[in-house]
């Protein structure tokens, strides 16, 4: 990872326009984050049905999530390695270019008939999610003392609109795909594909300056003064921040368990419900409800991350997600709202973790090497997720949903323990 130079003839920003590119950064991200949202969860809200369908297996069903998961894990560093040498606006170009790219490829793949063509297209799919992850850390680049939280939580917010409102867009995307000829579950993928399109399109028009790079002029001495400490290869680099940072591991974990407990439970949520007989409708009404939970109180839970400190909302969180897993997992077979209630805290806990999280992850790593903490944060982050759907379908397909509830509760109850112990 390379800093990027900056022509000897600009001169440096003042505090008021560092203030002025951040609240356009702010915008920009926000405008780009409610089309990406909607593209990722159009067809999110199908995938793991339609996988089920082709195969004929609710094992595979999870697979669906599996393969998304594993997509945003694996771009995770790709991303960051491209934002460390170029900028934010190169990285989630890179990310959202192959989530596009998996719109046409599950396109083909639901045209075919072919499951396993499916998931590959799902896994460059997950570029949307790599993509959304990292434009919440691109909020920070510019953000003063004692603020990161909260202009996080205002970029993981914005993908409110578009998620929430994504889920409830795919039966007529799908109804609209039929009538010109496509084959049913195709719609929604076509849709998602113009969202990622558009947020391309206002990520390359209106991410000038760059955050990141301004932020690197604004600490040009020393960042040139530990480039030439830093060691070559963004895992390594990241790593060995990580073990030099006991706050940043710890955040790490958190992280990585709130996003595990929430993907595993939401996953196969969609399969449990249509099992069950439950409509396409109410599917994506209670999927639109949980994103409605996991971005709505995003601005509250970075403010009270700011105001009281970041371990005190994870420990929050870790309570939310026992909750929503108690609730979920011990709902009837007919119990919608049930599920829908531990669905919406299940949303919750996972902002607390991840917005707190993110910004105690953040403040606890140097300028220079962000962008490698960052992705390797969002890296064990999804691999952890992928390993959860993995296991979450087939406990579903061999035991039960409420099986798959348990197992989550005491994760994530170990888990808080941990963190309340630690902050003692």
């Amino acid at each position: 990872m390379t800093t990027i130079p900056l022509s000897p003839d600009i001169s440096p920003p003042g505090p008021e326009q560092v203030a002025a590119v951040q609240r356009r950064t702010l915008g920009v991200l926000t405008a780009a984050q409610i089309t990406s949202g909607m593209g990722v969860a159009v067809s999110f809200t199908l995938s793991s049905v339609l996988v089920a369908r082709l195969s004929g297996s609710e094992a595979l069903g999870g697979l669906a999530g599996t393969a998304g998961v594993l997509g945003a894990a694996l771009l995770a560093l790709p991303t960051a390695k491209a934002s460390g040498r170029g900028g934010r606006r190169t990285g989630l170009t890179l990310a959202y270019g192959c989530a596009a790219l998996g719109c046409l490829v599950s396109v083909a793949a639901v045209t075919a008939g072919s499951w396993p063509l499916l998931l590959a297209g799902l896994v460059l799919f997950g570029g949307g999610s790599a993509g959304n992850l990292a434009s919440r850390y691109s909020a920070t680049d510019l953000s003063p003392a004692g603020h990161s939280a909260r202009h996080l939580s205002w970029v993981v917010w914005a993908a409110t609109v578009g998620s929430v409102a994504g889920p409830n867009l795919a039966e007529p995307a799908d109804r609209i795909g039929r009538q010109v000829g496509l084959e049913p579950g195709a719609g929604p993928f076509v849709l998602a594909l113009l969202g990622f399109l558009l947020a391309l399109g206002i990520l390359t028009a209106g991410l000038r300056p760059d955050p990141l790079v301004l932020a690197r002029s604004l600490a040009a001495p020393a960042a040139e003064t530990a480039t030439s400490a830093r060691p070559a290869g963004t895992l390594r680099t990241a790593w060995r921040t990580l073990r030099a940072s006991p706050a940043a591991l710890r955040a790490l974990i958190a992280i990585a368990v709130s996003h595990t407990a929430m993907v595993s439970i939401m996953s196969m949520t969609p399969v449990h419900l249509d099992h069950h007989g439950a409509s396409v409708s109410v599917i994506g009404l209670v999927i639109s409800l949980h994103i409605a939970g996991m971005y709505v109180l995003s601005p509250v839970v970075g403010w009270l991350a700011d105001r009281i400190g970041r371990v005190r909302v994870l420990v929050l969180g870790m309570a939310l997600l026992l909750a929503a897993a108690v609730l979920a997992g011990t709902a009837g077979e007919h119990d919608v709202p049930r599920v829908t209630a531990g669905l919406v805290l299940l949303g919750v806990g996972w902002s607390c973790g991840l917005v707190s999280g993110s910004a105690m992850l953040t403040e606890a790593v140097p300028l220079e090497r962000r962008p490698a903490v960052q992705g390797l944060s969002d890296l064990v982050m999804n691999v952890c997720g992928a390993g959860g759907t993995l296991v979450a379908g087939v406990i579903v397909q061999t035991l039960s949903y409420g099986v798959l509830g348990t197992a989550v509760a005491v994760l994530v109850a170990v888990t808080g323990a941990r963190l309340a112990l630690a902050r003692r």
